[in-house]
């Protein structure tokens, strides 16, 4: 009884410290969340101002939102393999400063090659910073809090993404374009000075058997992964021949690489990684989801404007209630994660998304601006559910040398969603309202195009929700907490 007491009075003592402890580590990692978001989602409403600035046309001044992109997709395993390499911490303060550099250089850039050319570094800093800061959860919160740790990521990463558009809107009516940038400079020195002090040495947990870094293996995944990207997003829906030898090559690409990883002693990524049902069920179901979440910020404004007729200022505050609801529903999610098990939630996170989807493809367009909202808010509630669930029962199981490489499999497997549902689901929805030219189309055509991407989205979301099933046998949930 008396060893029973005292370590109870052990773990009531230790635990508030624990807890302390993590908050300086966890704040600079939710900051560096914010800024890969906010890197994403700012820098589309400056588009008109920077064409105007510059006086290009929208295919080049494009390039500014796809140089991001491209360079977070395809970088984003192979900086998440160099973190378990090199030591996490040290390579979470080089994406720092990269970013913020990148960001200045944005910021005075003179000619748009040079601004695209910035963005591509910035690209490159946000994959480190996304990919390290899952990774590093870890190695900061005991595994009962993982789950509400991940939900406090997603939070930030939604608040990221709901301000982006707002906050680029009022500095560029302010200060002009080149703000939205700069803006970043403050954020990203708060995050390097918090990280420097409070995230823990990991070096003692790089691998320190065979340190070797794949560079062949790591230069073709590169490729490939840039070629998809690019074959996703340049075609605007559609296919032709440039998009089909992006894809040929990035076919190739990844068939090369696989036989390389084969051949090679120190591969990037392991093959019999995927042996693992639980982390095959994961990067399957991320990507699903992130491509009917990308297809939500495709279909939505078009449908507010065409079809409910609501003006620019109505569809910003409409759209901002999908990254509101995730935002306020990411720590309580992740509470729930860690209360009832990650795999229990995951699914639940499924079925709410089906759910909210289908009454989406059934509500008629005259139930108005709430028939629309309050099946979007489930969805996104849905999303933060699973996402907290997901990412915590892949990395709960992950030993501390493969956790950088993991985490960059499960953003890459998300970014790979989020260019395929811009494109794919893009297409279906144009397709399903009779006209390529959405702008001006007819408002029963825009209803209908959105009531099919909506169904085609429940089917994704069901066949997610059979992968989830399926991997049941994987391995189990980390114990949840008694009540």
């Amino acid at each position: 009884m008396g060893t029973s007491a005292a370590r109870s009075a052990d773990s009531d003592t230790a635990m508030p410290a624990a807890r302390a402890s993590s908050r300086g580590p966890l704040a600079s990692l939710c900051l560096a969340m914010l800024l890969s978001s906010l890197g994403t989602s700012s820098a589309n409403v400056g588009l008109p101002a920077i064409a105007q600035a510059f006086a290009a046309p929208f295919q080049a001044v494009q390039w500014i939102v796809l140089a991001y992109l491209v360079a977070t997709t395809s970088l984003i395993v192979s900086v998440g393999r160099l973190g378990d390499i090199l030591g996490r911490r040290r390579l979470m303060l080089t994406g720092l400063s990269l970013f913020a550099t990148a960001s200045l250089l944005c910021g005075i850039a003179p000619t748009l090659g040079l601004l695209i050319a910035a963005r591509a570094a910035q690209g490159l800093g946000a994959a480190i910073m996304m990919a390290l800061a899952m990774a590093m959860v870890g190695g900061i919160v005991p595994q009962s809090k993982t789950g509400s740790a991940m939900g406090l990521l997603g939070t930030m990463s939604a608040i990221g993404t709901a301000l982006g558009p707002s906050l680029g809107g009022m500095l560029i009516a302010a200060s002009g374009w080149r703000w939205i940038f700069l803006v970043n400079l403050p954020i990203a020195l708060v995050a390097a000075v918090l990280a420097r002090r409070s995230l823990p040495d990991d070096r003692a947990d790089a691998q320190t058997g065979n340190r070797a870094f794949d560079r062949i293996g790591t230069l073709l995944l590169v490729l490939t992964l840039g070629a998809y990207a690019l074959a996703m997003t340049t075609g605007h829906g559609q296919i032709g021949p440039l998009n089909a030898m992006l894809l040929l090559g990035a076919g190739v690409g990844g068939a090369l690489f696989v036989h390389v990883e084969k051949k090679i002693a120190a591969p990037l990524i392991r093959l019999d990684l995927f042996r693992d049902r639980v982390l095959r069920s994961a990067l399957a179901t991320n990507a699903i989801v992130a491509t009917v979440m990308m297809m939500t910020l495709v279909v939505g404004p078009f449908h507010l404007a065409r079809a409910l007729r609501l003006d620019a200022a109505a569809i910003g505050l409409v759209m901002s209630a999908g990254p509101l609801a995730a935002a306020l529903a990411g720590v309580p999610a992740g509470h729930l994660v860690d209360r009832h098990g990650a795999r229990r939630m995951a699914l639940a996170g499924l079925i709410g998304m089906a759910s909210a989807c289908l009454a989406l493809s059934l509500i008629p367009a005259t139930a108005g601006i709430a028939g629309y909202v309050a099946p979007m808010v489930v969805v996104t509630i849905g999303y933060a559910v699973f996402q907290a669930a997901n990412t915590t029962a892949v990395m709960s199981g992950v030993d501390a040398g493969q956790r950088g490489l993991i985490s960059g499999l499960l953003n890459m497997s998300r970014n790979l969603g989020l260019v395929s549902g811009a494109s794919l689901m893009g297409a279906v929805f144009a397709l399903a309202a009779g006209t390529g030219d959405l702008a001006a189309a007819l408002a029963p055509a825009v209803d209908q195009g959105t009531k099919t991407a909506f169904a085609v989205a429940t089917g994704l979301i069901v066949v997610a929700i059979a992968i989830a099933r399926g991997a049941r046998k994987g391995r189990h949930d980390p114990a949840p907490i008694p009540a």
